[in-house]
């Protein structure tokens, strides 16, 4: 099969895929392998070869990032049981002031949902906007905006969050997170003014069920911390992420400045992504025996694999539909096309990831599955290549736009719009004036960014 035949068996697959996970309720993980089996054998792949390129798909994703997403994960476990997320959300109140609560919980929560999954952020950190709340008496709607905003920025866009680690991985940049993670915090900065504004606007108009009944019962912010009782030391909370970071930004300095000997070897060996994860784990643990919960690492262990390992099986099945699409010519037919799909370009893999994420609820699992179709950017025969994203660069920045996909937007079949209503104390229809509302524009803006930022980087 070619031309434009193929295209439009590809387009009637990713249809297929979309409705299997979104209405007929199948799980990403089977309706991935299904549509890339039934892909590989209508586009004509030899029956011979289909088991070798499945197989080949699915290893290898788990060897270039399996590891790194199982010990961000366990990071990101070990600072919320720890108290090290409260710590972080403390200094970061008293970096900015409670005279700007709004602004205070949405750098909070950007900064905690880098480790840690936004949902469990939100729940975190929900008690320390009830409290900022009753002692300021911002609006309530404002401060849940902001809260869900920066959590959610941060969880689509900077690695070690689970998703940005498995499109970077996917698209052959595994081993340069730090230039994913420098590129994600710059990417965040529009999503997060725009919901900054957005939370103020919104926070007029709005109020949520404890405004409307004047429910200001409970601790305030003070009484709040005094409550928690001793937590980790400012070092120590911040330790499991900065270090690996500098780790990493090691790592990059020494391939930039060309060093040789055993300085170049030992900054390679300590910024390749698997080791400087290892090294913050190890801050993890000294943190865990400092916090004396250690004996509950085995526990966090096996709940952090019970939530990742989902995560994983849906990246390597992404993988194996962009090794299917990498096997049966796709690339070919764009290459001929390149003047239209030009016009496209980095604004594809956005589209794609937008109506997945819209189609059924899951950040990751738009992420994963976008990624996977892309395929890596030093795969001559990956969609990367077919849309001409073919340096680094080009693969950060398409991370970039698949994560701001990733979050448009929030509505009803996302997990995370009902832990917002519910925690916010917010009506459905309100939900979709705030969270739902808040995401679309975020993305939008994010996107609009990254075309910017492409004008001068590719």
């Amino acid at each position: 099969m070619s031309g434009i035949a193929l295209i439009i068996t590809f387009i009637i697959a990713i249809a297929i895929m979309i409705v299997a996970i979104s209405k007929w309720n199948v799980h990403p993980f089977l309706a991935l392998m299904g549509v890339s089996l039934i892909l590989a054998i209508v586009v004509g792949i030899p029956l011979a070869d289909i088991p070798g390129t499945i197989g080949s798909g699915f290893s290898g994703i788990f060897s270039s990032i399996g590891i790194v997403i199982i010990f961000g994960a366990l990071i990101g476990t070990i600072l919320e049981k720890t108290g090290a997320a409260l710590k972080l959300a403390e200094m970061v109140v008293r970096l900015v002031g409670q005279k700007r609560p709004q602004l205070a919980m949405e750098i909070m929560g950007w900064v905690v949902s880098i480790p840690v999954f936004c949902d469990s952020g939100f729940v975190i950190l929900d008690p320390i906007r009830k409290a900022l709340r009753k002692k300021t008496q911002f609006s309530s709607v404002a401060m849940t905006v902001a809260l869900s905003a920066g959590l959610y920025t941060s969880h689509v866009f900077i690695p070690p969050t689970p998703g940005p680690i498995a499109a970077a991985g996917t698209l052959g940049i595994g081993d340069n997170l730090f230039m994913v993670i420098v590129l994600g915090a710059v990417v965040s900065i529009p999503s997060l003014l725009i919901a900054y504004f957005y939370a103020n606007f919104i926070g007029k108009r709005i109020k949520s069920a404890e405004e409307e009944t004047e429910d200001l019962t409970g601790q305030d912010y003070d009484e709040l911390l005094k409550g928690f009782g001793d937590l980790p030391n400012g070092f120590m909370a911040v330790a499991p992420i900065l270090i690996p970071i500098l780790c990493m930004a090691l790592g990059s300095l020494a391939s930039a400045m060309g060093w040789s000997g055993n300085m170049a070897a030992f900054s390679k060996f300590i910024g390749s992504p698997i080791i400087a994860l290892t090294v913050g784990l190890i801050f993890g643990i000294i943190l865990l025996g400092q916090s004396g919960k250690i004996r509950l690492f085995n526990v966090m262990t096996t709940e952090t694999l019970r939530v990742v390992g989902p995560i994983l099986f849906i990246t390597a099945a992404g993988g194996v539909l962009g090794k299917v699409i990498s096997s049966a010519g796709f690339v070919g037919y764009m290459k001929e096309n390149a003047a239209a799909l030009s016009m496209v370009g980095i604004f594809f893999p956005f589209i794609i990831s937008a109506i997945l994420k819209s189609a059924q609820g899951s950040s990751t699992v738009a992420i994963t599955t976008t990624a996977g179709i892309l395929g890596s950017f030093v795969d001559s025969g990956s969609m990367m290549t077919g849309l001409g994203l073919t340096t680094p660069i080009a693969a950060v920045l398409t991370v970039m736009a698949i994560g701001a996909g990733a979050m448009t937007v929030s509505h009803a079949n996302d997990s995370y719009f009902w832990v917002v209503t519910n925690f916010g104390q917010l009506k459905p229809e309100d939900g979709y004036k705030t969270q739902t509302m808040v995401t679309l524009l975020m993305g939008l803006a994010s996107m609009i960014f990254i075309w910017i930022l492409s004008l001068f980087l590719l």
